[in-house]
């Protein structure tokens, strides 16, 4: 079996957020085997393609390497690009049949956009325990499947340096359990994009994730509804890694935009 590591919404290697993306099979592998290949991976996600009948429609999963997870952004992405860049799917979009419903990636320029369903989140209180534990105290709070804390500006967002032992007990009320947290603050104003933003994962195996599509479906109609623009550049400010996402938000869908590329590709001696 092949696989692909595939850096998603980065512009050149080793910037966005490395996924891996298995050879296409054409039945599901036992769960515990996807989930130990998930976590000798040990990237955010590695995704299983499942082939169908139709050629450009296929099942798609995804694990961390501690548990799998219902959606997810980036290893989306990376198994698109994975399709049309390096198996030579000639289509201009992919379906992907998924936890999360029917997800359509299409071809655009030199990159992708992927259909995801929005999450619009409400706002909260600030859950006990959050501010210590990222070391500062957020000016809101908002809660849809991952909690998101605001913060005033981007230099802010830069300098977090949370204790994950104490945010992985976290859950306030967020739907997606506890230990997730996406943390965003407006952009400097000479930057170019429009929010920075950060997301912590201890909840899902992961200490800080470099590139969240699946935060983004909540900060797209967050910040959508503060900025009064359906259409925002957002930065994943990673420390030394960084990604790039275009969000749209179009009704109860977020369109997401951006590039990948892949930096390996392996046999499985499995």
């Amino acid at each position: 079996m092949r696989q692909w590591t595939v850096d998603a919404f980065a512009t050149a290697p080793f910037r966005g957020n490395p996924a891996c993306v298995t050879q296409p099979q054409d039945a599901w592998r036992d769960e515990a085997w996807m989930q130990a290949l998930a976590a000798e991976n040990n990237q955010a996600e590695t995704a299983y393609l499942l082939t169908t009948e139709d050629p450009a429609r296929f099942g798609l999963r995804w694990f961390t390497p501690a548990l799998e997870v219902p959606l997810c952004g980036h290893a989306t992405l990376a198994a698109a690009h994975v399709l049309f860049a390096e198996l030579g799917l000639d289509a201009e979009a992919v379906t992907f049949d998924t936890k999360s419903g029917p997800l359509v990636v299409r071809r655009l320029g030199d990159g992708y956009e992927m259909d995801f369903p929005a999450n619009p989140p409400k706002q909260t209180v600030v859950p006990d325990g959050l501010a210590e534990a990222l070391g500062q105290t957020p000016t809101e709070v908002w809660a849809g499947s991952y909690l998101v804390a605001v913060f005033e500006d981007e230099a802010a967002i830069r300098a977090l340096k949370p204790d994950l032992a104490a945010l992985e007990k976290i859950a306030g009320e967020a739907t997606g359990g506890r230990g997730n947290l996406s943390v965003a603050a407006l952009a400097s104003a000479d930057a170019p994009y429009d929010v920075v933003s950060r997301f912590f994962a201890p909840g899902s195996g992961i200490p800080e994730d470099p590139a969240t599509g699946s935060a983004h479906c909540i900060l797209s109609p967050l910040w959508s509804a503060k900025l009064k623009r359906n259409v925002l550049k957002f930065h994943q400010a990673y420390p030394g890694r960084g990604g790039d996402l275009e969000c749209e938000l179009r009704g109860d869908r977020v369109l997401l935009r951006g590039q990948a590329v892949t930096v390996v590709e392996g046999r499985l001696r499995l």
